[in-house]
């Protein structure tokens, strides 16, 4: 707001904040400078794999493509969307994408991989979950808003937020979505200890969450055979640790410049899921040491601009929100990132706005349009 002088009277006329619009362009231009390298290298990953399977080297481009269409319609809608709508129906939004993500365990469920992630209605397939995260995220901005005055109190401020987030976990243990819970449960932590939660609280719940997360990781086989082939690959190259010794060769095979874009040796079904989950391989392959170094750039660039925007944000439902948004986006890059190194196990994740996935990308400009809904509201 500017103030200026007329006669013998004072006169208000606001003014545009300039660096906040600036923040906005270049928050949206990293994110969509992501999303042009997915298309890329989606396109370059999957080629091979796409021409023997569907007779098309472009078949997972085209869908990429295609997905993109309701993830611009999605970012269009959320940016413009009454936030005091959003508010008041968040509960709603998030018992829906929670009770569609319940069905994918009965018929019209999708089982791949392992998993139970995605539904099929009228011949389409999409992963609800993502939506889950999208929608929970939103529910527990509204849960602080509302719980601000009462930080102090167990009962009425922070068991509501364990069990929103407890029913959560145990959907998505059932799909099962280990690497989303341990995401989520990251965030959360990082959500509560900016709200100034009680830290004595705060403890217990970690204190309990180690133990469970052990029982969890030791109580599936698969789980274990994880951390088994973390810890040493190459005690099975030919089977379990097949995958992440083949992640290794392509990111070492790119060296500093890597050997050019569509050239990478790996994706001739040497390195699987290499459109999706290792995606960042074949970049590190084909680009080198310098396009990893400007991915991860990105990424930095993504969650600063992000918080700067977020931290001007004079609603704590709409602070929150888009906190969680930041932050959980930026660690599933990083432990994407991780684990294709191999310095995580593996945990089924995704790289945001570059890995293959039609829902995944579509919840993820939802959420680039509340964040940008957001911050023009605070204008």
């Amino acid at each position: 707001m500017a103030v200026f002088f007329s006669g013998g009277g004072v006169l208000m006329v606001p003014v545009l904040d300039r660096a906040l619009k600036s923040e906005r362009r270049m928050f949206l231009g990293i994110s969509l400078l992501l999303t042009l390298i997915g298309c890329v290298f989606v396109y370059s990953a999957s080629s091979v794999f796409a021409l023997e399977k569907f007779g098309s080297a472009q078949y997972f481009l085209k869908k990429h493509l295609l997905y993109l269409i309701p993830s611009f319609l999605g970012f269009i809608v959320c940016s413009v969307f009454p936030i005091a709508w959003l508010k008041k129906y968040a509960s709603l939004f998030f018992f829906v994408a929670l009770g569609l993500t319940i069905m994918t365990f009965f018929s019209g469920g999708i089982h791949i991989h392992g998993s139970s992630r995605w539904l099929n209605i009228f011949g389409k397939s999409f992963q609800p979950s993502e939506f889950l995260k999208l929608t929970l995220f939103i529910y527990l901005g509204v849960l602080f808003d509302r719980k601000s005055r009462y930080l102090q109190s167990f009962v009425h401020s922070y068991l509501p937020f364990l069990m929103v987030l407890g029913i959560t976990f145990l959907v998505l243990l059932k799909q099962p979505d280990f690497g989303s819970v341990v995401t989520i449960l990251v965030t959360a932590f990082v959500l509560f200890f900016v709200a100034e939660f009680n830290l004595l609280h705060v403890g217990i719940t970690v204190a309990c969450a180690l133990p469970v997360l052990l029982f969890l990781t030791f109580s599936k086989a698969y789980r274990l055979n994880r951390i088994l082939i973390f810890l040493n690959p190459w005690a099975d190259p030919q089977g379990r640790g097949f995958q992440i010794i083949q992640s290794l060769i392509a990111i070492g095979s790119g060296h500093v410049w890597g050997l050019g874009i569509a050239n990478s040796k790996q994706k001739f079904f040497y390195l699987p899921m290499q459109h999706t989950d290792f995606i960042f391989s074949i970049i590190a392959e084909e680009m080198g040491f310098v396009g990893c170094v400007g991915v991860i750039a990105c990424y930095f660039l993504f969650f600063w601009y992000g918080l700067r925007l977020t931290l001007k944000m004079n609603d704590s439902f709409a602070f929150f929100t888009s906190l969680g948004f930041v932050v959980f986006i930026t660690l599933q890059a990083v432990i994407n990132i991780m684990v294709t190194t191999g310095l995580l196990p593996t945990k089924g994740l995704g790289l945001p706005f570059i890995s293959y996935g039609g829902t995944s990308l579509l919840s993820l400009f939802c959420m680039l349009g509340l964040i940008i809904n957001f911050s023009r509201s605070s204008d």
